[in-house]
């Protein structure tokens, strides 16, 4: 069984991981907004790896429920099951958007819009 405390630690881990890969998505939608899609993808690609990461954090606390284990809900793990979830959805959008930046981008450059 996990105690309390360690299911509070992964969640401070899960949360910072959501963090990182939030910081990283908001400066892509940035970087795609003054053209650099390049830059924003790989943006993107580093978010990902900090979702992964948490992610795989989360799933050890899973698996240990799914063998059996009992679990106590932690406030903190629901802030970070909750921070984790909305970043996957950020992380959708911006993709989306990054999209739409290089999209309006090529038919600026096509209508002689971009300098």
């Amino acid at each position: 069984m996990a105690t309390k405390k360690e299911i509070s630690m992964t969640g401070f881990d899960i949360v910072a991981y959501a963090g990182d890969a939030k910081t990283d998505l908001i400066e892509a939608l940035q970087e795609a907004r003054k053209g650099n899609i390049e830059h924003a993808r790989e943006l993107v690609k580093s978010a990902n790896e900090s979702i992964v990461d948490a992610h795989n954090v989360q799933t050890k606390l899973l698996s240990q429920e799914a063998g059996g284990a009992e679990m106590d809900v932690t406030f903190i793990m629901v802030h970070a099951q909750d921070t984790l979830m909305t970043t996957m959805l950020l992380e959708d959008e911006v993709k989306y958007f990054i999209d739409e930046y290089d999209r309006i981008n090529k038919i600026e450059e096509k209508l002689g819009m971009k300098d």
